[in-house]
């Protein structure tokens, strides 16, 4: 662990333990000589989340090298961390992003100032949660579907929904393949996810589903794939395809689709872009 993140990791959990009540948690509060103490002790925390003594100062301090990941949940739960303090809490303790979310609802909402964000886009836009239920989208996106009628998830409509069979062009060997890692990754972080765990067990009784979840895949997101599609309102043609994520919602995930009419040209994907560098 550097000294730039002992320091920062020092910072971040000195000031919010200080902001925990010993009293909510059914302890006293430390009195003596001197001013009235701020917060948990680091006894206290200890105490709390059932470590041997010392354990939360060598935390604190930086020396634990690689903490569990289930104690540094522990103690952001105690905390109060919200999800980009508990990245950054791992960042800092040397673990590198966490496996997960902090708390299972992360990643289900997103600002409401995205929906103005995806009317200002103007290519096909929309933004899903991480049970891929959509949040927002533009007129645009909805233009892709017959009379507007847009998914409830996307996710389920790209792989069990008839018309998304219909609108995904060449969807059992370009389209399905790819996105079924997507289902798969998201579960191995939300294990416990509902939404996609009922869509997996209807995805394994598909006839055409079934021996590609077998098969597997690492492809995880689609950001700068190009694929085929049929659109309601301009015919046959081919997206490519850019994916993001709202730093305050990991898991959630904005999508814009820009549409070409007709078949993609061989070898005509846009290059990467990085920056300049000096001469």
């Amino acid at each position: 662990m550097t000294a730039t993140n002992k320091t920062a990791l020092q910072a971040l959990l000195t000031e919010r333990r200080a902001l925990i009540e010993p009293e909510d948690h059914g302890l006293s509060r430390r009195t003596g000589q001197g001013r009235r103490a701020i917060g948990l002790s680091q006894q206290q925390v200890d105490e709390l989340t059932d470590r041997a003594i010392h354990t939360y100062n060598r935390l604190e301090t930086g020396r634990y090298p690689n903490p569990p990941v289930d104690y540094l949940r522990q103690v952001a739960r105690l905390f109060g961390l919200n999800e980009q303090e508990w990245i950054s809490l791992c960042r800092y303790a040397g673990i590198g992003d966490p496996p997960g979310p902090l708390n299972p609802s992360s990643g289900l909402e997103v600002p409401g100032v995205w929906q103005e964000a995806v009317d200002c886009i103007g290519h096909m836009a929309y933004v899903t949660d991480a049970s891929w239920n959509l949040l927002a989208h533009n007129k645009h996106w909805a233009g892709l579907f017959p009379e507007g009628r847009t998914p409830r998830n996307t996710m389920r409509w790209m792989l069990l929904d008839p018309d998304g069979r219909h609108i995904l062009t060449d969807w059992l060997t370009v389209w399905a393949p790819l996105v079924l890692p997507q289902l798969r990754a998201a579960l191995a972080v939300r294990p416990d996810d509902k939404t996609l765990r009922a869509i997996a067990a209807d995805v394994v009784k598909d006839p055409d589903l079934a021996p590609l979840w077998k098969a597997g895949g690492a492809h995880i997101h689609p950001d700068g794939d190009e694929r085929p599609i049929l659109h309601s309102q301009h015919g046959p043609g081919h997206v490519t395809m850019c994916a993001a994520q709202p730093m305050t919602a990991p898991g959630a995930r904005l999508i814009i689709l820009i549409y070409h009419p007709g078949q993609r040209k061989a070898h005509s994907r846009v290059p990467m872009l990085r920056a300049r560098t000096d001469p």
